[in-house]
């Protein structure tokens, strides 16, 4: 008799919806909230996770930020309620707790959007903010 056991990294995005005005851009968007964390899987099936994280992203410039714990908790067991920003901590681009994070590039003038790191839009030719 054998096992199929493994170790893998997740990502489960939460049933939650919150509309903002983005102190990054000062855009209206809304939050994002979804949950990164290490299991342990037994035939394909998680059986623990451990290493549980929160992070909140901007849907207006894709900012993200990491989520308070316990809220993060409150939101997974399907409390009703506002985010308010001392329960975000701002992260930059670039490697953060194992993921990585990348901003969208957004064309003001015709509404083309681009993960790469463009400086002008590829449809119509202006600079990309």
């Amino acid at each position: 008799m054998f096992f199929i056991i493994g170790i893998s990294d997740g990502r489960k995005d939460l049933n939650f919806n919150q509309m903002v005005i983005c102190s990054s851009c000062g855009q209206y968007g809304r939050y994002t909230v979804y949950m990164t964390y290490t299991a342990l899987s037994l035939f394909f099936i998680p059986v623990f996770k451990w290493n549980r994280q929160y992070f909140v992203q901007t849907s207006c410039c894709g900012k993200v930020y990491r989520l308070n714990p316990e809220t993060g908790r409150r939101i997974v067991w399907g409390e009703q309620l506002e985010i308010q920003p001392g329960d975000l901590e701002p992260l930059s681009g670039g490697w953060q707790s194992g993921q990585y994070y990348h901003r969208v590039k957004r064309c003001m003038s015709c509404g083309f959007s681009a993960d790469e790191d463009y400086e002008f839009c590829p449809k119509c030719g202006r600079r990309l903010s």
